[in-house]
Order: structure tokens, then C-alpha cells, then sequence
């Protein structure tokens, strides 16, 4: 599903002033009906407990008196009952919203991270993201499906000193005499646990990055034997996680239990005070059972006032993560009345283009370059390391903006183009493609996912073929239908960037840029790639990238890089002869694929 596919979620609220309640408010009200059953149900539910201890008080007092006493079992049968009905509801309702809460914050995060740009996946770590994506949210769920909860047990509280100081305003000030302190301790919890819960949420997010990078890069630590020294980064990372999560424990277990502690001193009081004026006939028996009842009772909002502060500093500090990201706003947007390219011919320019990474220190990559590719062109891109002709293939489908000049496809300056339409009509294969943990089938029909596997015109089958990945899929397991693994981690080097070129293949781009992406294949079966590519569409503009002599041999025309500038353009034999630049680059290249002496070629 796009993010374009998406149900319509709103927004956070966008003032960054606002607490991060009023912030979030507009995505909790679309669960507004689940919310208002649990605590509609919650109130009802609330009534019923109240009513036990009196029902109990007044079956006490007739016990005394030798009254029946059926009437009272029958109605705490029934307050039984509804409290259990209602209870049921309002939990259910309540955890139901709050989960399609956490849902939906969760679709807002990722709609807002396929809409990001370039630039920031450049500066951010994709275990932070991870992290934000996941614990983060989770902080929040679980305080909007408890904090109610604990909401119902202090409106519980107040009814039921309501009701106590019907019965006895005195008793109902020694009960409640100890609350002040329970305030105070509660007060000294939160500001104690709001800096630990941000540091314990960041550090987490740093141990998921260390996770993440050892679990993408684990076949790199391996190779350099370095398995002991990703350990002790992992347990140094730990270890601070164990400090901060220590002392946000250490805080709880000062504080907590004292809370919980001090209603029951007043429990204590309540029977020294009350038993008192029972034995002087100043309160019948039941009243003072029901009191008592009351004060057992309310232990548990005391109980959970202690967890709820803790889960609202955790939500408070997760919820500011989560913003981050959803206030993070994309750099490369779609134009205010996008101009249409409905039948792409693949012409190309690059006109006076100056540009600098964002995450750079702002020397230019491109400084003032400017070519044409004419439709229908293959040209080869050389240059050495650093000279800007990646730069190329991440300008061309607009995947960042130049700082000055322009990038036209077809006259249209890639800017005034809807990004759908100029990245259909501009395709980039670079040398280490990303296959999906799917069967080789999903990955090439990426593209076009309509494509069904019987497809009329064998889409799938013909890409392959064309892209000389046909033989070795047939001798997979399942064929096309064999799952490749994770980043495509159980095919070689050259066979993962050929089901990439059957990728590009099958969305058929005007423009195919090949970003050194034929660097792990046989030079034989680089050649039959490009024969296929010619024949596929007579008029399809290529772009290669090109780091290897038998593919610049490949092109009709070499744009020769040297600064971030045009250093000199034309074919293959009329750079060698006049540019002494390009022929010491390409004396490096026959050097590099020479190697010590042993043979080029696919590996696997």
C-alpha cells in the first residue's frame, strides 16, 4: 500500500508551543466513539463498587439487628454483576481505541518517512527511527489505555468520600489525612522520573541502532574478525541503558511503595478513631465496616497514581521523539501545479548545476556542470572518485534539489514535475541494488505490482531474460518464486544486480540510469545486457555510470568529469587522443580490473 493509500489520518496539531496533549489531541479524538464507551461503561462500572460497601455496612447492620438479610445478598449479586459487565465493556473499549491509537500513530510515522527526503536519512540512523517508530509509540498506547483506567479509580475516590462524608465527616478527615503526603511523594516522583524516562528512551534507541547496524553489517564483522569488539560496544551501550533504566527503578522504589503505604496509615487511624466512637455508639457497626470497606478501596488509585506517574513521564519524553519525525518536514516536494509528461522521449540536461550535499560541509559536488543527452542516447559517465557522477543519478529523479542551475527531462525542469511521473519516466540501478526478503517473482514485478505470476504477456519472464538473470533463477529451488532473503543476502553480487536490471526492465523507463550496476557481472554477460536493453525499446536514453572499459566500449558518446564540471565530452577514441585527463583515469580502471593477475568475473 502507498502512503498515498493510506485512510486519512490528521495531523498532530502543528504548533510546536502546545504540550504534547493539545499536540496529539487530533489523533485521539478519531477514536473519540471507543473512548466515550469505556468511560460511559467505566461510570456505570464506578457506581457499582461504591455501592458494594454500603450494600455490605447495611447487610451488617441488619445481621445486628436480626433483620432479613437476603435483600442485601441479592443486591450485591447484582452489583456484582454490573460491575463485572461494565467493567468488561470499559476495559475493552478503552485498550481497543487505544490500540488502533498506537495504529494510527504508527501510519503517521511511516507516511511521514516515505515522504522524507534524501537528506535526512542521510543524518538520521535508522535504529533511532526504529526505536521511535516502536517502543516510542508503544509509551504512548499504553498510557492512553491504562490512564483512563486510573482515571475511572480516582473518580472512585472522590465518590466514595462523598459517600464517607455522608456517614462521618470526622472519620473522613482521618482517612483522608495522609493525603497531602501522598501528593508531595507523587510531585518528587515526577520530577525525579521525567529526565530519566527521556534518557532511558534515547539510549534504547541507541542500542537499537548498535543491533541493527551488527545485524545489516554482519557478514562485514566477520570478515574482520571483529565480533569481540561489536560485543563490547553493545555491552558498553547496555550498560548505560542499565544505569539510566537503574535509576529510573531506584526512583520508583523510594517513592512508590510510600505512596501505597501512606492511604493504609490512614486505615490504621480509621480503626483506632472508629472502633472508638462504635464501642460509644456514635457510628452503628455497618457504618464502620462500609468505612473501612472505603478505605481498603481506595489503596488502589494510591497504588496506581505511582504507575501512572511513570507511564506519563515515559509517554511525555516518547511523544516528543515521535514528533520530531512527524515535524520533520520533506525538502523535496510536489510542485504547486505539476506540469505533465505523459509520453516521456528521455532527453536530458544538465544546465549550469551547482549542488552540495545537505549533510556536507558544503563544498560543492557539482559546480556549474551542464550537458545534453539527446533522446534515444547511451552515454557514458567517467570521471574519478569524488568528481560528482552518482551526484547525477540522485539529481535526475529529483531525489534531491540543486542548489542552482536546473535539471530538465524532456525541456520540463525535473521541479515542475509531479514525482510520480518524472521517477516512472527516470529509472537508476546502482551497483549494490535492494532486493526485498520476498521470492524473486515480487522483487522484479516491484515495479508493477498488478503483475499476477501468470501474467498474458510474461512480463516477469522476458525482463528476466533480457537481463541474463533467466538461467540461474531456473535453477533456483522454487524458481521464480524462491525468496531471495533478507536484503537479497542468499544471491551473489552479480545475480542480485541482475534481478535489478529485470526490475528496471519491467517498468520500462524513458531514462535508465545504470550507477556502476553492472560492477559484480561477467563482461560477456554485460554485454548481452546491453544488447537486450537496445532491443527492448529502440529510443530508451541510457545513462551508464561507469567505472569499467567494457562499459564505456558499450556507449555512443563518454562525458568526461573532472571537478564537479564538464571536463570534455565525445566517443571513446577521441577522448584517448586529446584529453590526457580521461586517458589516466581509464589507465586506472585497466589497473584496478586486472587486479593481481587473476581473472574479472561474477562471483557465485
Amino acid at each position: 500500500m502507498s502512503a498515498g493509500d493510506l485512510p486519512p489520518i490528521p495531523e498532530i496539531a502543528p504548533d510546536r508551543g502546545r504540550g504534547w496533549l493539545r499536540r496529539i489531541a487530533p489523533v485521539v479524538v478519531r477514536q473519540r466513539r471507543g473512548f466515550a464507551v469505556g468511560i460511559a461503561a467505566g461510570l456505570v462500572a464506578t457506581a457499582a463498587s461504591v455501592g458494594v460497601p454500603v450494600v455490605v455496612g447495611r447487610g451488617v447492620d441488619a445481621i445486628v439487628a436480626d433483620r432479613p438479610v437476603a435483600p442485601w445478598v441479592l443486591a450485591l449479586a447484582g452489583l456484582a454483576l454490573v460491575r463485572f459487565a461494565f467493567g468488561f465493556t470499559y476495559r475493552y473499549s478503552l485498550f481497543r481505541a487505544a490500540h488502533h491509537l498506537e495504529a494510527d500513530l504508527r501510519k503517521l510515522v511511516f507516511r511521514r518517512l516515505t515522504e522524507l527526503s534524501f537528506s535526512f536519512w542521510d543524518r538520521t540512523m535508522s535504529g533511532q527511527v526504529i526505536s521511535r517508530a516502536n517502543t516510542d509509540i508503544r509509551s504512548i498506547q499504553l498510557l492512553f489505555a491504562f490512564g483512563p483506567l486510573v482515571a475511572m479509580q480516582l473518580l472512585l475516590l472522590v465518590v466514595a468520600v462523598g459517600v464517607m462524608v455522608t456517614i462521618s465527616p470526622l472519620l473522613t478527615l482521618v482517612a483522608m489525612a495522609p493525603l497531602p503526603l501522598v501528593f508531595v511523594v507523587g510531585l518528587r516522583l515526577r520530577n525525579r522520573v521525567f529526565p530519566l524516562s527521556w534518557v532511558v528512551q534515547a539510549r534504547m534507541a541507541d542500542l537499537a541502532t548498535i543491533v541493527d547496524e551488527n545485524i545489516q553489517g554482519a557478514r562485514v564483522v566477520r570478515a574482520f574478525a571483529r565480533e569481540e569488539d561489536q560485543l563490547r560496544h553493545l555491552a558498553r551501550a547496555a550498560r548505560r541503558l542499565r544505569w539510566a533504566g537503574t535509576a529510573q527503578a531506584d526512583a520508583r522504589a523510594r517513592h512508590a511503595p510510600l505512596m501505597e503505604a501512606l492511604p493504609r496509615l490512614g486505615l490504621a487511624l480509621v480503626l483506632l478513631v472508629g472502633g472508638r466512637l462504635a464501642i460509644d455508639g456514635r457510628v452503628a457497626v455497618g457504618d464502620l465496616v462500609t468505612f473501612n470497606a472505603f478505605v481498603i478501596m481506595l489503596a488502589a488509585p494510591f497504588r496506581l497514581v505511582g504507575f501512572i506517574l511513570i507511564q506519563w513521564q515515559r509517554a511525555s519524553a516518547a511523544a516528543q521523539r515521535v514528533f520530531e519525525i512527524l515535524d520533520e518536514r520533506p525538502e523535496i516536494t510536489e510542485p504547486a501545479r505539476p506540469r505533465a509528461l505523459p509520453r516521456p522521449r528521455g532527453r536530458v540536461e544538465f544546465r549550469r548545476v551547482r549542488f552540495a550535499y545537505p549533510s556536507g560541509d558544503g563544498t560543492p559536488v557539482l559546480d556549474g556542470l551542464s550537458f545534453t543527452v539527446d533522446a534515444g542516447e547511451t552515454v557514458a559517465i567517467v570521471g574519478r572518485t569524488g568528481s560528482g557522477k552518482s551526484t547525477i543519478s540522485r539529481l535526475l529523479p529529483r531525489f534531491y534539489d540543486v542548489d542552482d542551475g536546473a535539471v530538465l527531462v524532456d525541456d520540463i525542469d525535473v521541479r515542475d514535475l509531479a514525482l510520480a511521473d518524472l521517477r516512472r519516466a527516470v529509472n537508476v540501478v546502482t551497483d549494490d541494488p535492494f532486493l526485498f526478503a520476498t521470492s524473486v517473482h515480487a522483487n522484479v514485478a516491484y515495479a508493477r505490482p498488478h503483475l499476477a505470476d501468470d501474467d498474458p504477456g510474461d512480463i516477469v519472464a522476458a525482463a528476466l531474460a533480457d537481463a541474463a538473470a533467466d538461467r540461474f533463477v531456473a535453477e533456483l529451488p522454487r524458481g521464480v518464486d524462491t525468496e531471495v532473503g533478507e536484503r537479497g543476502a542468499l544471491l551473489s553480487g552479480g545475480q542480485r544486480q541482475r534481478l535489478a536490471v529485470a526490475r528496471a526492465l519491467v517498468a520500462d523507463p524513458a531514462v535508465l540510469v545504470l550507477d556502476d550496476a553492472t560492477s559484480a557481472i561477467d563482461v560477456a554477460v554485460e554485454a548481452l545486457i546491453h544488447e537486450a536493453l537496445q532491443r527492448r525499446r529502440r529510443g530508451r536514453t541510457t545513462i551508464l555510470i561507469a567505472h569499467r572499459l567494457s562499459t564505456i566500449a558499450l556507449a555512443d558518446r563518454v562525458l568526461f568529469l573532472a571537478d564537479g564540471r564538464l571536463a570534455a565530452a565525445g566517443t571513446h577514441h577521441e577522448l584517448l587522443g586529446r584529453e590526457p585527463r580521461y586517458a589516466a583515469v581509464l589507465a586506472d580502471i585497466g589497473q584496478d580490473e586486472a587486479g593481481p593477475g587473476e581473472p574479472s568475473g561474477e562471483e557465485g
